[in-house]
């Protein structure tokens, strides 16, 4: 995710332990702290040029902005892919959408929102193409062909519940759309000879959004890289294949240069691009390769090291083991910034065939949720310094967060509770978790030593970072099949503040969130909770809102639908050479538009 997004690495957000979906952490209005005592922002004279070398050791979930949903995706994408609006490197404002090929924010004083909050009017600005040969203007057009990919149904995009309902006319686009056929020409056609009613292109430059209730939060949603214009070439290629991947049209400062899969990404100057029409992204340096085979260890020694080809961190973090003493030293490349996210937190696989379907009774999941200690969990995730304890759904800069513990920690209960479910000699789970990870892999063991007091078994199914959601979480088939009964995610707010429903419409609204439309891993569904979710997303006033999402999230704890774990701080590192890293919550990282490199030291 922080992913998210949006899944987290771990999203955080995809943090230190896994990487989540899109929904990603984030909050205040500031990217976070430097432990050193110095800001992250450079005071000194930027240097142009030079490559900078990112160490990571996992993939995009998707070269395909309209698809990706992943904390690291959207750090790629942040290169050579542009919003409407996004966040900008600005470390008092990193939680506060601004134009990026919009011409401004629209409101209803200046005609951008209709008065009853329904119509949302907006503008390209002048100057932003396509890396085509030649090189062509982004058009409104554009934005209508990205939305309509969403909803595809090869590839969907993650985060639908958020939107599946709130833009006029799109369910009704999607429905006709999953009838389209499974080939690049069939989607192409049925793009070009269907509308979605409420998103349509003005003209070349303006775009209007009908929406079917007001939601004084749509300019943030539309922050997404799922609402990324797309050029008509991307018809040729199956959404979110590697064949687009390989193919990429950039309107960004960056372009794909090369792509393979796991191992390497470079990215090199877009001669399309001019500074003048983006207001967000300098692109300091020339180049940036993405080498993603490095550990997380070597990544965090290289860092440290100081060699001039080790710059900053992919999709690894600090080791939550060394955390400490980089804070204990006030190691002036270390940032601790703020998240809005749940990060990492146990799904349960609602749909699991094993041990005669036990993970479907209350009971049974209420037992695990008695039967996991917290604090040993967020002691493997670098302390409690780093770690608030998280025991709900909503994160506490969350509008609608209100803190409840319905499970304190109580091996005794968990025991009663299994014996009264029908399992009085306990079960045996199975653990799914990405092993290249120190949190991840300390996580799986602090679970297997818990659960092991109360009677249950808990054996470790491995996964690759790359694996994890694209070939396990966002595969229904997987779950039902019973590959894994739990599993370690995280996510992170699609957008800030006012964000409850990117929470509950991916995590917790049954059906329509279910994957891989939605990322409901565990396929709960509990009609309460649908009830409240759509009761709180259709509120007319934001105290009533609020009180409606305090009442789901305490209905989703109470039908034990998951583990919460933290609220975490984000952690992340960067070498001495690298000037004006800013930390951007929603790709979880330092933003590598931004940062310039020493001169003498600017890769290779």
């Amino acid at each position: 995710m922080s992913g998210t997004k949006r899944r987290i690495t771990g999203v955080v957000a995809v943090c230190t332990l896994a990487m989540t979906a899109a929904a990603c952490s984030g909050g205040g209005g500031g990217g976070g702290t430097n432990p050193g005592g110095n800001s992250t922002e450079s005071t000194g004279q930027p240097v142009r040029g030079g490559t900078l070398n990112m160490l990571g050791a996992g993939d995009v979930d998707f070269m395909d902005p309209n698809i990706s949903y992943y904390s690291i995706g959207y750090l790629g994408l942040r290169q050579w892919s542009r919003q409407l609006f996004t966040y900008p490197a600005d470390p008092n404002r990193t939680t506060t959408a601004v134009p990026d090929i919009a011409t401004e924010i629209p409101t209803v004083s200046n005609g951008g929102v209709s008065k009853d909050g329904k119509t949302y009017t907006i503008h390209i600005r002048d100057g932003v193409k396509w890396n085509t040969n030649p090189a062509r203007p982004v058009t409104a057009q554009d934005e209508v062909r990205g939305v309509m990919r969403t909803c595809n149904p090869i590839k969907p995009f993650g985060g639908i519940p958020d939107f599946a309902t709130l833009i006029q006319g799109y369910q009704k686009f999607c429905d006709g759309f999953a009838k389209a056929g499974k080939t690049a020409s069939a989607l192409a056609k049925y793009m070009d000879s269907n509308s979605i009613s409420g998103v349509q292109a003005k003209d070349d430059k303006t775009i209007v959004f009908k929406l079917t209730q007001p939601a004084t939060y749509f300019v943030d949603m539309l922050t997404m890289p799922a609402f990324s214009p797309a050029p008509e070439e991307v018809n040729k290629y199956l959404p979110g294949s590697l064949d687009l991947a390989k193919n990429t049209i950039s309107d960004g400062p960056y372009q794909v240069e090369s792509y393979n899969p796991t191992k390497q990404i470079v990215f090199t100057r877009n001669p399309a691009w001019t500074a003048s029409s983006d207001p967000v992204r300098k692109a300091y340096v020339d180049k940036i390769v993405v080498d993603e085979t490095v550990s997380q260890e070597s990544t965090q020694q290289q860092l440290q090291t100081g060699t001039d080809t080790a710059d900053m961190e992919w999709d690894n973090f600090p080791p939550p083991s060394q955390i400490p003493q980089l804070e204990a030293s006030k190691d002036p490349n270390l940032n601790v910034g703020q998240t809005s996210s749940s990060n990492p937190y146990i799904v349960f696989n609602t749909v699991s065939p094993n041990n005669n379907s036990a993970l479907q009774k209350l009971q049974v999941r209420q037992a695990l949720e008695y039967g996991i200690n917290r604090k040993d969990l967020i002691q493997v995730l670098g302390g409690p310094a780093l770690n608030t304890p998280l025991t709900h759904v909503l994160p506490s800069n969350v509008e609608g967060s209100q803190n409840v513990d319905l499970y304190p920690y109580d091996p005794q209960k968990a025991k009663q509770l299994l014996a009264q479910a029908g399992y009085p000699n306990g079960l045996t789970l199975k653990f799914l978790y990405r092993n290249s990870s120190e949190g991840s892999t300390k996580s799986f063991q602090v679970v297997q030593q818990d659960l092991s007091k109360i009677g249950v078994k808990v054996q470790g199914v491995t996964s690759p970072d790359a694996d994890f959601y694209v070939k396990y979480l966002e595969v229904p088939d997987v779950a039902k099949r019973g590959v894994w009964d739990l599993s370690l995610a995280g996510w992170g707010s699609d957008w800030y503040g006012n964000a409850a429903l990117s929470f509950f419409a991916p995590l917790f609204s049954g059906q329509p969130s279910f994957p891989p439309v939605g990322s409901n891993f565990g396929f709960y569904n509990s009609a309460k909770a649908n009830k409240l979710i759509q009761q709180a997303s259709t509120a007319t006033s934001e105290d009533q809102a609020k009180a409606l999402w305090a009442k789901a999230d305490k209905q989703v704890m109470e039908d034990a639908a998951f583990f919460p774990i933290t609220q975490p701080k984000q952690v992340n590192y960067h070498a001495t050479q690298v000037h004006n890293a800013v930390y951007i919550p929603a790709i979880q990282n330092f933003d590598p538009t931004n940062v310039w490199l020493e001169s003498g030291h600017q890769g290779g």
